[in-house]
């Protein structure tokens, strides 16, 4: 057993403890959570850290099979450029692209997280997953524009989700420009109500102006890319107002990016009654497009807000502490106490995971992560972290 304190204990579920002590066991199990001046371990040994403890981070969004792609985007080309450039430029050596789902899993441990919400249209990132001593939820992507396409992409996604572990994968419709309205209407008797879904939102408003206008850049990427276009039709609003109903009500929903949703757009899907989290990926938001989302409108759905670093391909590092560095410096009003639990409890809960970790509570594995260089609390660009356990 180990006994580890630090300045200040944060366990995400209850108040911080100035000199708490946690005891985690040698499988990482949380074994008792104390304050300094608890009897239970007044006369145990203790490792001290100069530092504020947390539990492992969560990333709710990446695509590490895109972990090869590193550098071989352009930045600032916005959304539809971006796609063309990654189906264009995604293919590699297989053993390369294996090497650097390896390398970028590695890379997340050592960076504070401790579970992942992973979208794949392969199944190379099976065997890493497997042996990886982070949690991962593996998300795999339904494209369909056309109504014969549906039955076989979806039979490929099932085939593909076979590799994974079943407890903890989903399949799930894409992005709204890459999905006809069948193709959302086709998953209310594809998948049963605990299935995942996570959407790709509002990422460009292209995909608003498709919506709204079946206009703008989106219909030149389909051309390019030599896919139809005609299921389309525009619809006089953005794309969440367009497709949501067309979902199965019951399942879980975690919309991806949200940069170009509106206030009205978060209002409608409040009055729809939706079990709904926002994920916000800010270093990709800000490579792609150049904007972050209005996260202010976001506010009153706290405990609805979850943090992703998408791939490689939008970013260079897969850090969760990075990306609240970038909210913190652009949303001053947020302070720490009330981002940390998007990246940890939040994520955690989305991805069906919050009975094992998100929280430094008794019985879970959440992982220890201790924040160094921290002032009152407050998260600047001299914050590091290190790994406990």
């Amino acid at each position: 057993m180990r006994y580890i304190s630090a300045s200040i204990v944060i366990p995400v579920k209850g108040d911080l403890m100035r000199k708490g002590v946690v005891a985690i066991d040698k499988t990482g199990v949380i074994k008792g959570v104390y304050k300094d001046t608890d009897p239970a371990v007044s006369s145990v040994k203790k490792e001290f850290y100069d530092g504020v403890l947390i539990p492992g981070f969560v990333n709710a969004h990446c695509h590490i099979e895109l972990s090869h792609m590193l550098g071989k985007t352009k930045k600032g080309t916005g959304l539809p450029r971006f796609l063309a450039n990654v189906m264009k430029q995604r293919s590699a050596n297989e053993k390369d692209i294996l090497a650097q789902i390896e390398a970028a899993d590695q890379t997340m441990y050592n960076n504070g997280i401790q579970a992942v919400g992973d979208h794949v249209n392969t199944a190379l990132s099976a065997k890493t997953k497997t042996n990886s001593s982070i949690t991962y939820h593996t998300f795999v992507e339904v494209m369909a524009m056309t109504k014969e396409d549906i039955q076989v992409r979806v039979d490929k996604a099932r085939d593909i989700e076979f590799y994974f572990n079943a407890n903890h994968a989903s399949i799930t419709p894409h992005a709204p420009y890459s999905c006809s309205k069948e193709l959302f209407k086709a998953f209310r008797k594809l998948v049963s109500e605990d299935n995942i879904l996570s959407v790709h939102n509002q990422e460009s408003d292209e995909e608003n102006r498709l919506y709204r206008y079946k206009q703008g850049e989106f219909l030149d990427f389909y051309k390019e890319m030599g896919l139809n276009a005609d299921s389309f039709k525009a619809q006089a609003r953005n794309s969440i107002q367009s497709y949501l109903a067309h979902l199965p009500k019951n399942n879980p929903l975690m919309l991806i990016h949200n940069t170009y949703m509106s206030l009205k757009d978060i209002d409608f899907i409040e009055r729809l009654g939706r079990d709904v989290y926002f994920c916000v990926c800010p270093k990709s938001n800000l490579y792609i497009e150049g904007k972050l989302p209005k996260i202010l409108g976001f506010v009153p759905n706290q405990n609805r807000m979850v943090v992703g670093t998408d791939s490689l391909a939008s970013n260079d590092t897969l850090d969760i502490l990075g990306e609240l560095k970038v909210l913190s410096s652009h949303f001053s009003q947020l302070d720490f106490l009330q981002i940390l639990p998007w990246a940890t409890i939040n994520g955690a809960t989305v991805l069906g995971l919050a009975d094992q970790l998100g929280s430094i509570e008794v019985g879970k594995t959440p992982g220890l992560v201790l924040l160094e260089g921290m002032n009152n609390l407050r998260l600047t660009e001299r914050v590091t972290l290190k790994r406990i356990a």
